[in-house]
């Protein structure tokens, strides 16, 4: 078994990225490789293999998540150079990213029955475990003697309270249908808090933090002892906080008011994909794209931005984000050990975790203007905490980036799998 390689998977809907791991009590990346631009040919195939780094466009056509995924395995199988990966018989395990778990605790190995219910839960989250629930079946089917285990974002916010997760509506529908809060990114929360409790020197049991997760997809979580006891997303991941398409919590009328078409199934549904034209209209046509006409954040995030609209979508989030952080400090009897800034916007916009530092200065939070504009430099965890006086923690974290989600998957899957 241990010389065995572990292969974590993280599917979209336009994209397939995949980590090759030792199987090691600290895994240690092989290779890693990706396409993307599924939907929007030509699609990119990079790879990353010691020193050796590659990016292509792709001639082959590319229709779904699993032909992407195939090639993807074909292009590292047939490698000369990446002797520890030559055919399926050198994994041990393939690690899935799945964002809704359900009412799943935690990780589970695919068999019949959890694969059953796996697809059932695909009509409560349509826009998010289709894709990646693509490439399970895939292996299933094509890839029989390894292993798979799915790790779910849901599943960290396992310890989040009745009256957190309670949707104060008729209690009989919404446990028939389940419709109750999970929360989500939970995947990236555990690395998070892993990586803070070690740079803090603390038990993560003992550890209080407020984690940001702001990407396109963005969220907050308040951590007390090292469990969830609050995160801004809900039933999906389209509540809380805007994101580059995503609206956040909106009046839930306001979708009717919208459009008359609400209910109806959206063009974009499929035989195997459901999904309403609010679905579509929320997710998919909302966040600072509908502002701005751009959902690239770096855009936006500027000293003189270009328009009106994109200052606007600027100060919407770091309203949004500061909301949050008042209601989770309260949460947390203001015993944070640190406001940690993670995801690809939170690691790399300078502009936007000093707007909200400095919103923030009364809960005690302070920041170094030179160690925020230098950002993570490579470290896994940056301390950009102010050095006068007695600051509340401020750090930067790279739990987001798809390589150390990647890695949490394989991680625990030697913790709770490989003995």
């Amino acid at each position: 078994m241990t010389c065995k390689s572990i292969l974590s998977v993280n599917a979209g809907s336009s994209s397939v990225k995949a980590t090759f791991y030792t199987f090691e009590k600290t895994p240690k990346a092989i290779a890693n490789a990706q396409i993307s631009g599924i939907t929007a040919p030509p699609a990119t195939f990079k790879y990353t293999f010691g020193d050796k780094q590659r990016e292509e466009e792709l001639k082959e056509e590319l229709n779904t998540p699993q032909d992407a995924f195939k090639l993807l395995l074909k292009r590292c199988f047939t490698d000369p150079e990446l002797s520890e990966i030559t055919s399926s018989d050198d994994l041990a395990y393939i690690c899935h990213r799945i964002v809704h778990g359900g009412d799943f605790e935690s990780s589970v190995v695919i068999d019949d029955e959890t694969y059953h219910q796996l697809e059932q839960l695909e009509d409560l989250a349509p826009l998010h475990n289709f894709s990646a629930l693509e490439i399970v079946r895939l292996c299933r089917k094509e890839l029989p003697n390894v292993q798979s285990v799915t790790f779910f974002d849901s599943s960290f916010h396992r310890t989040m309270p009745p009256c957190v997760t309670t949707y104060p509506i008729d209690q009989d529908t919404a446990k028939s249908n389940k419709l109750r809060k999970y929360g989500f990114h939970g995947i990236s929360y555990s690395f998070i808090l892993r990586s803070v409790a070690e740079h803090l020197t603390k038990p993560a049991e003992k550890t209080n933090l407020i984690a940001l997760h702001i990407g396109s997809g963005a969220s907050i979580c308040a951590i007390k002892e090292g469990k969830s006891i609050d995160t801004s997303m809900g039933l999906t991941p389209l509540a809380g906080l805007p994101g580059a398409t995503r609206s956040g919590d909106i009046d839930p009328s306001l979708v009717f008011h919208y459009t008359s078409e609400a209910g109806k199934l959206s063009p974009a549904s499929t035989k195997e994909m459901h999904i309403s034209t609010a679905e579509e209209i929320l997710n998919k046509k909302s966040g600072w794209k509908a502002l701005t006409g751009t959902t690239d954040f770096s855009q936006i995030a500027v000293a003189k931005p270009p328009t009106a609209e994109h200052k606007l979508a600027f100060d919407i989030l770091v309203d949004r984000i500061v909301g949050f952080i008042g209601n989770y400090y309260v949460k947390l009897d203001g015993v944070v050990d640190a406001l940690v800034f993670a995801g690809g916007i939170g690691e790399k916009s300078a502009l936007l975790r000093n707007a909200i530092i400095e919103k923030c200065r009364s809960l005690g939070f302070g920041f170094d203007s030179a160690a925020n504009d230098k950002g993570v430099d490579g470290q896994t965890v940056m301390d950009i905490t102010s050095k006068s006086g007695n600051a509340k923690q401020v750090l930067i974290g790279t739990g987001t980036d798809d390589v150390p989600l990647q890695f949490e998957m394989a991680y625990n899957c030697i913790q709770t799998q490989g003995r």
